[in-house]
C-alpha cells in the first residue's frame, strides 16, 4: 500500500460530507498543513477507525476532496478475536499505555479503579477526550485501520460482575503462585475461540490487589496468571500482556 500520510475522520463525519468536500477542523488543518507540510493537490489517506480507507486530495488549506467516499479504496474486516486490556489506572505512565497498547493492536482498553489505587481524583470528561485524542494518534501513526475502543472507568469488581460469556478474563498477579502463565493461559481457550468474543487482561495496582479483591476473584473463579518472573511496572505489564495477547492473535490466525 502505497506511503501516504493518514487522518482518522469520524465515519458520521463522511457520511456527511457534501459534494466530495470534506471541511478539516482547525486540529487537522494545523496537523496537514504544519506538522506534515501536504501542499495542495497531494494526496493523502482518510481513514474512519472503521476498517475503512479513502484516497483524499488537499484542495485548500482547511479542506479536503474525497471523489469515491462511497467506495473506500480498502476495506479491513474486524478481527474475529478480539483483544482488551483492562488497567487499574497508574499515579503516571497511563497515556504511554494508550499509546503503545494502541500499536500493537489491542481493540479495546479498559481504565480500572481498585481500593489500592493511588490516582483517584480524576476529571473524566476530560480525561476521555484526551485519551481519544492519544488513541487517535496513535491509530494514524501505526497505520491501523481499526480504532480501539477507551471505555468508561469502572470499579474491578463491578467492571467483572458485567462480563458475558463471550468475554474471557485472565487477571495479572505478581506474587501469588498461579498454575498458568498468561500464554498458557491463553491456549487453554480453545473451546471459547470458535465462538469469537474478547479476550482480556487484568493489570492491577502497583499496590497490589486488596485482600477484597482476592476473595472476589477466587469466588468467582477468575485465572491468576503470570507475566513475567520480576516485579513489572503497570506500564510495563500492560505493554507485555499486549504483546502476548496479540501474538496469540497472530498464531491463532495461521493455524485455521
Amino acid at each position: 500500500m502505497e506511503d501516504l500520510t493518514r487522518l482518522i475522520i469520524s465515519h458520521e463525519r463522511i457520511d456527511n460530507i457534501s459534494n466530495n468536500n470534506l471541511p478539516l477542523t482547525y486540529e487537522e488543518a494545523h496537523y496537514i498543513n504544519k506538522v506534515m507540510r501536504i501542499k495542495n493537490g497531494k494526496e493523502i489517506f482518510i481513514g474512519n477507525g472503521e476498517g475503512s480507507l479513502w484516497k483524499a486530495i488537499k484542495v485548500k488549506n482547511d479542506c479536503l476532496e474525497i471523489s469515491q467516499f462511497k467506495k473506500p479504496y480498502f476495506f479491513q474486516e474486524q478481527e474475529i478475536y478480539l483483544l482488551g486490556i483492562a488497567v487499574v489506572i497508574p499515579k503516571s505512565g497511563f497515556e504511554d499505555i494508550l499509546k503503545m497498547c494502541t500499536e500493537i493492536g489491542i481493540d479495546f482498553i479498559q481504565p480500572l479503579f481498585s481500593e489500592r489505587q493511588v490516582n483517584k481524583n480524576l476529571n473524566f470528561t476530560k480525561k476521555l477526550l484526551r485519551w481519544n485524542s492519544i488513541i487517535k494518534e496513535a491509530v494514524e501513526q501505526s497505520e491501523r485501520l481499526w480504532k480501539p475502543s477507551i471505555l468508561n472507568a469502572m470499579d474491578i469488581i463491578e467492571w467483572l460482575k458485567i462480563r458475558d460469556n463471550q468475554e474471557r478474563v485472565s487477571i495479572s498477579i505478581t506474587r501469588e503462585d498461579t498454575r498458568y502463565d498468561l500464554n498458557q493461559w491463553l491456549r487453554k481457550q480453545q473451546e471459547f475461540v470458535n465462538k469469537g468474543g474478547i479476550f482480556w487482561n487484568v493489570i492491577g495496582p502497583e499496590g497490589g490487589w486488596s485482600p477484597k479483591e482476592i476473595e472476589f476473584f477466587n469466588k468467582n473463579n477468575i485465572t491468576f496468571v503470570k507475566l513475567s518472573d520480576t516485579i513489572l511496572r503497570t506500564s510495563t505489564a500492560s505493554i507485555n500482556a499486549s504483546s502476548i495477547l496479540n501474538q496469540w492473535r497472530i498464531d491463532l490466525k495461521l493455524i485455521r
